[in-house]
């Protein structure tokens, strides 16, 4: 009996403490393919997040992956407004060269000349905020989005 009792009591530690973990980092669904992120945002009504990176060699797309897009807060956020699109220009990455296409193509279509250039767009396609790296981590990037997004805070 004293067996059994010890042995659920460490069950019971166990699955609270499993149950309290919340993990610090995680990532997001990036897609790569812009018309199958924007079949899925209409279908799911969130905005798309189209992130034009140089992931390879970019040093302020780096920070802006290692200080908000890796960040539990900023995923949850994510997954609950937007479809996530990466549109990459690598150094040394490799790439169909229809994945290069398309993003040459969105980059001249959105006017985008730097990195990392964060486009926030309805599912017409239209831009509702334009943004980039900036600085505060992912609550204050999460705010940022927020105010740019919706700059009255209408609902």
């Amino acid at each position: 009996m004293n067996a059994l009792k010890i042995a659920l009591i460490l069950f019971l530690v166990v699955a609270t403490t499993a149950l309290a973990y919340r993990p610090t980092t995680t990532e997001i669904t990036w897609e790569t393919n812009f018309e199958s992120a924007l079949e899925k945002a209409k279908k799911a009504k969130k905005k798309l997040f189209v992130n034009f990176t140089g992931s390879d060699w970019c040093g302020w797309c780096v920070r802006l992956d290692r200080e908000v897009f890796s960040k539990a807060d900023f995923v949850e956020y994510a997954d609950n407004n937007f479809v996530c699109v990466k549109l990459d220009f690598p150094k040394a990455k490799p790439m169909t060269e229809a994945e290069k296409k398309q993003n040459q193509a969105l980059a001249i279509q959105y006017k985008v000349t730097g990195f990392p250039t964060i486009l926030v767009l309805d599912t017409d396609k239209s831009v509702l905020m334009q943004t980039g790296y900036q600085f505060g981590g992912s609550e204050a990037y999460i705010e940022h989005l927020k105010k740019g997004i919706n700059p009255e805070g209408k609902k």
